[in-house]
């Protein structure tokens, strides 16, 4: 029998005082509405920002890298140039190179990102 009465207390009037909900500086859910005669803090509105901030634009970074190619498969069209700053090694199609490569050359490239992850393009040979 207390359940009973315990839970017919908890029970919702429905009245529309019940169901008002406010929120308080800090963002959390009160009972208790604001108080009038408080001090309320100016918010420059041009400050908020909503969603991603815009990337500033900085220096471009090394443009141009160099390389030698550590494997080259000719009949396949596609290799691996390690990097000379980075020592990584970048993948390399036949499509993204301005001259004829070959395992052990010295060039010049740039990374883009391709379908599974970055490849070299603008590939020369130096000479």
């Amino acid at each position: 029998m207390e359940k009973k009465l315990s839970k017919k207390d908890l029970e919702k009037s429905g009245k529309l005082e019940d169901m008002i909900a406010y929120v308080d500086e800090f963002g959390n859910i009160t009972n208790t509405p604001p108080d009038p005669d408080a001090e309320k803090e100016e918010i420059d509105v041009e400050s908020i920002e909503i969603g991603i901030p815009k990337r500033e634009e900085g220096p471009p970074e090394e443009v141009e890298r160099k390389g030698t190619v550590s494997f080259y498969n000719d009949s396949k069209g596609y290799g691996f140039i390690k990097d000379q700053g980075s020592q990584d090694s970048v993948f390399v199609h036949v499509n993204n190179t301005l001259d004829p490569i070959a395992e052990g050359n010295k060039v010049t490239f740039e990374i883009e990102m391709g379908p599974k992850g970055p490849t070299a393009v603008k590939v020369k040979v130096v000479r």
